[in-house]
């Protein structure tokens, strides 16, 4: 990294790009702040995190925390680094001939991540240098891996990558969304979509085509719908990957 490069990074606030301090608390230490802030995400969503209502949680002080995070900026950068440890990847030395397989397998494992943890969509466009996380390298890293090992050139490598994430980032957040907003209901899926049934069939009263099309998806499973509609996108975006680089 040059010169110019370092005094670019150290002036944007990162939990990143600070020294971290020698002197911690014993009683507490960043990885519990970060499991603790885990669970409250998953419980609560962004909007219930704050350092006061951390601390509160943790029996401490939002000042005891302080002491490990700078602030609530750093903590996303934390945890959302935490959650993408979960990851299952393949290894980047994988076969060129297996690339496609082992990208899908990266793309499901991504979209597990993101449902188990519904507030990470929110977040993404704010974690400010995340991406210098030691998680998200090593995402980086195994999927630069395999998609060098598939065929695509360096200059082009980072492009596929770029493609496959974005397709499942995007499809992913409205499916987290929508998921959020079930478990606000209080309802199960299949619950939820049988309570709007006499609202929909109404709607689309005038419309014939997507009306047929609506329920013929409303007798199939949800969950399983939601699945068969993730990896039919995936595959999409696959077959043009598979097409640049000359393969069936």
């Amino acid at each position: 990294m040059s010169s110019s490069e370092q005094q670019t990074l150290a002036q944007v606030p990162s939990v990143w790009t600070r020294p971290r301090r020698q002197k911690e608390q014993p009683a507490l230490s960043q990885e519990q702040i970060v499991a603790a802030a885990v669970r409250l995400l998953d419980a609560e969503g962004i909007e219930a995190l704050s350092m006061r209502k951390l601390g509160a949680e943790m029996g401490t002080a939002a000042t005891s925390l302080y002491r490990h995070v700078t602030n609530k900026d750093e903590l996303i950068e934390l945890v959302v680094d935490e959650v993408y440890g979960e990851l299952e990847l393949p290894a980047a030395d994988s076969p060129g001939e297996k690339w496609r397989e082992a990208l899908a397998q990266c793309g499901h494992s991504l979209r597990a991540m993101v449902l188990r943890h519904p507030w990470v969509a929110s977040v993404l466009g704010q974690v400010g240098l995340a991406h210098l996380g030691p998680n998200l390298i090593r995402m980086s890293e195994r999927l630069l891996g395999l998609s060098v090992a598939a065929g695509f050139p360096a200059g082009e490598a980072d492009l596929a990558v770029k493609a496959v994430i974005s397709y499942v980032i995007g499809a992913t957040t409205s499916e987290a969304s929508y998921l959020s907003l079930l478990a606000r209901s209080g309802k199960t899926e299949k619950e939820w979509l049988e309570s709007l049934l006499p609202a929909a069939e109404a709607a689309l009263e005038d419309h014939p085509v997507v009306k047929d099309h609506a329920y013929s998806r409303h007798v199939q499973d949800p969950a399983r719908l939601r699945d068969e509609n993730f990896d039919y996108g995936l595959q999409r975006v696959l077959d043009g990957l598979a097409v640049r680089l000359g393969r069936d």
